[in-house]
């Protein structure tokens, strides 16, 4: 009985892990990652990091408005990579080099929507 519960505390840990690490491979504006593999860092803003940095970052969610950040790209990196507690996940771990570089590209491309 006790293993049971030790596994079913853990399931809700793994699947908010699990869902925070999700990175879309195949989109439409997605480009080739160091790997060979498809990203779309539009895509993969939207559905990861879109949960607090709403409107594809050009909003203050939960997390701060990307959209004209006035942090510079060292900032970005080390607070994507290192994130910050009680506030933001380490996605260091998750993502290559690369492909932070294409996170700090898309965020400073942001523009506000046309229309």
């Amino acid at each position: 009985m006790k293993s049971n519960l030790g596994k079913m505390t853990l399931l809700p840990a793994a699947l908010a892990v699990s869902v925070a690490c999700a990175v879309p491979v195949h989109a439409q504006s997605a480009t080739p990652a160091p790997d060979g593999e498809t990203f779309d860092v539009g895509q993969l803003f939207a559905t990861t990091c879109g949960w607090c940095h709403s409107d594809g970052g050009r909003a203050a969610g939960k997390g701060p408005q990307l959209m004209n950040t006035t942090h510079d790209d060292d900032y970005l990196r080390s607070r994507i990579k290192n994130g910050k507690p009680g506030a933001m996940p380490a996605f260091g771990e998750t993502f290559s080099d690369a492909q932070i570089d294409q996170i700090i590209t898309y965020i400073r491309q942001l523009k506000p929507h046309e229309g």
